[in-house]
């Protein structure tokens, strides 16, 4: 590793274990953090794993980008930049490999009418009704241990013929589910589980067993009833011009270029390296969208948990090279990343690779509360997060 990075990486530590404090502390304008009435209601759709937080999304969109300008984030999630973009007046394109975050994206940004998503919630029930026993027996053990009989059956329905893909209406309601699919027992349609990870099913069902925990029995009609009348009570985004493409971001990124396309700000945080598997720890919600029914880990560059070095350097440098090609000649590069040795060398000099020439102003993001692996038993030293800026170049 090149002795700067190392030099920093040494004194940021130092000065973190020492003070308790952060390095850098992002600039503060009174009013510009936050999203109220419905844009906040909305806002927060969909668990999922190393989500922006929206204040720092809407600042550092306010900040770096012109009004009426245009976000670029090739590693979406579920579409926070992009919805802050759009929120305050500019618009985006986000996108996602991950069918579960693409749906929480797109559907916050344009959700269905209502009273259409309670419609098809209703032929969904009807369908339900018909469905059969032996459907249901079919499924591994663990799925009577995680849902009542009146939930798989729904479930079931909603696997097979919601078309979330291509009709607005049905991902509208498939975001509802996956967002209500597993978590607390009185805020899902599950037993008892973690709402953001998918647990392994030989381990969920083995707790749920030395616990006594039967599924409790409940109405998914009723329930997403609820769900979907107190989001919707305040009204909801419209923010057609924006949108989040379901895909890989290299080949997304050279249609995008073949059209065309300018943005204005490059805002994104990549995957890290070796921390999350999101496909494997999403199992049980892409078991919903037609998915195996069980967890299984793969192997491809983008889908796995990026624990190759070398696939992880490629896929890294593939995207920015690509997304530098979309950008205005006086945009800015706003990169969040790991401040562990790897993954924050692979993202610096993938960055030094696609913009030449261009400082890069490295600020430090220690984390200042528990981190979603230490909430799942991993208890070891986090060094925190690293921006990664390239300011907008002066005319």
């Amino acid at each position: 590793m090149p002795s700067y990075i190392e030099g920093h990486i040494e004194k940021s530590m130092r000065f973190v274990r020492e003070t308790g404090r952060p390095l850098f502390r992002p600039l503060k304008r009174k009013g510009e953090g936050k999203l109220t009435g419905f844009l906040g209601r909305w806002a927060g759709l969909g668990p999922y794993y190393a989500m922006f937080p929206m204040e720092f999304a809407l600042k550092t969109v306010r900040y770096y980008c012109p009004q009426g300008g245009r976000v670029l984030d090739p590693f979406a999630g579920r579409g926070t930049s992009i919805y802050a973009a759009a929120a305050i007046g500019r618009t985006g394109v986000g996108i996602e490999v991950h069918p579960a975050g693409w749906i929480y994206g797109q559907v916050k940004l344009c959700p269905a009418p209502k009273d259409a998503v309670l419609a098809r919630l209703a032929e969904l029930a009807e369908l339900a009704r018909s469905g059969s026993a032996p459907a249901i027996r079919q499924l591994p053990e663990f799925f009577r241990w995680c849902f009542s009989s009146e939930v798989l059956r729904f479930l079931l329905a909603a696997r097979s013929h919601l078309n979330w893909r291509r009709n607005s209406v049905d991902r509208t309601l498939m975001a509802f589910l996956l967002n209500n699919l597993h978590g607390d027992l009185a805020r899902s349609l599950s037993n008892q589980m973690h709402q953001s990870r998918s647990m392994a099913p030989d381990y969920s069902v083995e707790w749920w067993r030395s616990k006594k925990m039967q599924p409790e029995r409940k109405d998914p009609i009723a329930f997403l009833t609820a769900r979907i009348e107190w989001r919707y009570k305040h009204g909801t985004p419209q923010f057609s011009d924006s949108k989040v493409r379901l895909g890989d971001s290299v080949e997304v990124l050279t249609e995008l270029a073949r059209r065309r396309e300018r943005f204005d700000l490059l805002l994104t945080s990549p995957p890290y390296y070796a921390v999350v598997n999101y496909h494997y720890d999403q199992w049980l919600r892409l078991w919903l969208l037609g998915g195996r029914s069980r967890p299984v880990k793969s192997k491809h560059m983008s889908r796995g948990g990026f624990e190759n070095m070398i696939d992880y350097q490629v896929l890294l440098h593939r995207v920015f090279e690509k997304a530098a090609m979309l950008l205005t000649p006086r945009a800015a590069v706003y990169v969040r990343t790991d401040a562990r040795e790897f993954t924050l060398y692979a993202t610096y000099t993938a960055l030094q690779y696609a913009f030449p020439g261009r400082k890069i102003q490295v600020r430090d993001r220690p984390y200042q509360g528990k981190t979603q692996t230490e909430l799942f038993g991993d208890k070891n030293l986090k060094p925190g997060e690293v921006d990664l800026v390239l300011s907008a170049r002066r005319r």
